[in-house]
């Protein structure tokens, strides 16, 4: 257990609090048998959008914001599985973003941090995010919503987790920082954060960076390591 004293936590938003695979039942209504499919492919073409988007930045490339990075990793998933999906298809499909479903442990998790601030930092937009923390009733267990896009590149450059600690003020081994992402994770606990990996699908310790301090298989355990570092 690391001696720091947690004062306030961040959490990665979509695959964390809100569940990227919900969009599965509208995908499966529009393309049957193929939604679990196109949700899988879908999720893992908007990742690799934002990494390549931060590489490419220059002059001549200007980094697309999430809203397009998701339509544009749909557009591929749609046409990589030769699916009959229109633009107005696609478009109701993109939607499903703004409606994602909170893992079901999101709210009790959350309430049981405070009196810690309790952030969310994440690739999605504003535009995007304080619908979604609106609909799924998490706004009164949070605290605010930072976007990468106040500082133009997206996770996991270092200068995004530096958001936090310059909004937060507080020192980055007190802050907990929780994400389902691997790579998040990662790269949080690189810059010195005490980071807590939810590692929901039993998957692999990534091999490109040293382990996140924790590894839970739910929001609901986070809480009790918070909790019993001050």
């Amino acid at each position: 257990m690391p001696s720091t004293r947690i004062k306030a936590c961040v959490f990665d938003a979509y695959g964390t609090l809100f569940d990227v695979h919900s969009v599965a039942a509208r995908a499966e209504a529009l393309a049957p048998r193929q939604g679990a499919d196109l949700s899988r492919l879908w999720r893992t073409k908007q990742l690799e959008y934002t990494w390549l988007a931060s590489l490419m930045m220059s002059p001549d490339y200007a980094r697309p914001d999430f809203h397009d990075v998701t339509a544009m990793a749909l557009d591929y998933a749609v046409a990589a599985l030769a699916l009959p999906l229109d633009a107005a298809a696609r478009a109701e499909l993109a939607a499903e973003y703004l409606h994602l479903a909170a893992f079901p442990d999101a709210h009790a998790a959350l309430a049981s941090l405070a009196p810690r601030p309790r952030w969310i930092l994440s690739n999605g937009t504003r535009a995007m995010l304080d619908p979604l923390v609106e609909s799924t009733g998490l706004a009164p267990v949070l605290d605010g919503v930072i976007s990468v896009d106040e500082t133009g590149i997206y996770k996991p450059a270092p200068r995004v987790y530096a958001l936090a600690v310059e909004r937060l003020g507080v020192a980055p081994r007190s802050i907990a920082f929780v994400s389902a992402n691997a790579w998040d994770a990662a790269a949080a606990q690189a810059v010195g954060f005490t980071a807590l990996w939810i590692n929901r699908a039993g998957t692999p310790i990534e091999r490109h960076a040293a382990p996140p301090a924790f590894i839970v298989g739910s929001l609901s355990e986070v809480a009790a390591i918070v909790n019993a570092a001050g």
